[in-house]
């Protein structure tokens, strides 16, 4: 049996046709092969989109419907978790070992790789020590590769990948371990995640200077990976699970809901808490989405009673009901009773305390698995904080000798904020692209015309020599 065409799929987060001119060697790809619009899903966000790349199917079946969501049965709201289990459907790998029995993927550090039935496993994951302490790390499969890249690379860089230091480190260790990972154990298909854009963007806006400094100095970083794909004879697929739009305003929505007399919290040392179970609707924010869960949906008054309470809030283009959730492919158990979109120059908090004075502890801190939304603001350091830069050089010198610290830098004001997504773009120039270095990427017509979010998991079969 003749071997599959090897395969690298770049996840370039936030690349639109726009960037894509301040990127030149993705460029001269795009020339010499060949490119097209690529139609995201709803929520337009990390998780639900790679989660349709990886199975061909909508929210509504593989059940990913934001990068996070209530758990009902938890009673907890949890978000950027890891597993593979909660992804379901038939995934790429499945198919492809279907067709070819042997086939080999390695996965570096696209989301929900733990568990996945890849042969390669590279992921974010810190330690966490039992005094509360957070130190860098990640996790491997196969275990040893863990030292093996550590050796090579240093320690992956955690706190370059999110928060207020995250910048290009990050994705230069994804990149060299990509490389590493091709050049010695030859996958057949590699997946690799690349962030860098996604920071900047949200920092400053799509049409800053810095955001297309950014994508220049991405594409210098892919620069050697497309080199040795290009010389190993692999086919590159790069491709973007949606475009970053300017922002200029936030909305409260758990604020709203709160004023309304329907969100509910407790307190403890005088920090409040929300609180899901007595609540009798509060959302889960995710960029420019945000599920409304309802208590006790099946009470008409209830729905009623939030429809009320965001109706007119200014920012909230619409509320998808079931219908409309049904009409976009959101329509699961894990999805709230509504879906909110923003309108396009606006975003969801996930704040709900009226008082700063009562917000809770982890608010300032990078966060992002106690928060019960997302939070961009952790991209910052707090303007309003003079000693910030002293409170983050501290809690780094207690980090290294060994002692817990609290950096304790991300601002209560999300309004610096420029750069969201998670709707469908209004324009293609805006919105994610993909990218082949096959110039007809083996579709009748070539890449012309459009690419669904659904048909990236049969091109890269049909790319691969395996449909």
């Amino acid at each position: 049996m003749n071997r599959p065409t090897p395969l690298l799929v770049l996840d370039v987060v936030g690349l639109t046709p726009q960037l894509l001119d301040h990127m030149p060697h993705l460029r001269q790809l795009a020339r010499s092969g060949s490119q097209a619009p690529l139609d995201t899903v709803l929520p337009a966000v990390t998780c639900a989109a790679q989660s349709t790349f990886l199975t061909g199917t909508l929210p509504a079946e593989h059940g990913i419907v934001g990068n996070g969501w209530y758990f009902r049965e938890l009673g907890d709201v949890l978000l950027w978790r890891q597993h593979n289990g909660l992804v379901s459907g038939d995934k790429l790998w499945d198919a492809a070992r279907r067709a070819h029995p042997g086939y080999t993927v390695a996965n570096i550090c696209w989301w929900y790789a733990m568990g996945a039935d890849t042969d390669i496993t590279v992921t974010p994951r810190p330690v966490y020590y039992a005094d509360g302490r957070k130190e860098p790390d990640c996790y491997t499969r196969p275990a040893d590769l863990h030292d093996e890249l550590t050796d090579r690379f240093g320690t992956f860089p955690l706190f370059h990948f999110w928060g207020p230091g995250a910048g290009i480190v990050s994705s230069r260790w994804i990149v060299d371990a990509t490389r590493h990972i091709i050049r010695t154990r030859t996958p057949d298909l590699a997946l690799c995640y690349l962030p860098h854009l996604d920071y900047d963007l949200q920092r400053y806006g799509p049409d800053d200077p810095r955001s297309h400094r950014a994508a220049t100095d991405l594409d210098t970083v892919m620069a050697p990976l497309l080199h040795d794909a290009r010389t190993e004879g692999r086919t590159v697929v790069a491709l973007s699970e949606y475009g970053i739009t300017r922002v200029d305003r936030h909305v409260d929505i758990n604020r709203a809901l709160r004023r309304a007399g329907l969100l509910e919290v407790h307190t403890q040392d005088g920090m409040e808490y929300l609180d899901t179970m007595a609540s009798r609707a509060f959302a889960v924010a995710d960029h420019q989405i945000a599920h409304v869960y309802v208590r006790h949906p099946e009470n008409p008054a209830n729905l009623a009673a939030v429809r009320e309470a965001l109706d007119g809030v200014p920012g909230i283009e619409t509320l998808l009901d079931d219908e409309g959730k049904k009409a976009h492919g959101l329509d699961h158990p894990r999805s709230g009773e509504f879906v909110a979109l923003a309108e396009p120059d606006a975003w969801f908090t996930y704040y709900y305390w009226l008082d700063d004075a009562h917000a809770p502890d982890f608010a300032q801190l990078v966060e992002i698995h106690r928060k019960p939304g997302y939070d961009p603001a952790e991209l910052f350091l707090d303007p309003l904080d003079p000693y910030v830069r002293v409170k983050a050089a501290t809690a780094i010198a207690r980090k290294k000798l060994g002692m817990r610290y609290r950096m304790a830098v991300v601002p209560l004001d999300p309004s610096p904020v420029r750069g969201s997504h998670g709707r469908l773009p209004t324009h293609d120039d805006e919105g994610p692209l993909i990218v082949c270095s096959t110039p007809r990427a083996g579709l009748a017509g070539g890449l012309g015309g459009r690419v669904a979010a659904t048909d990236v998991k049969s091109l890269l079969l049909r790319l691969a020599g395996l449909q």
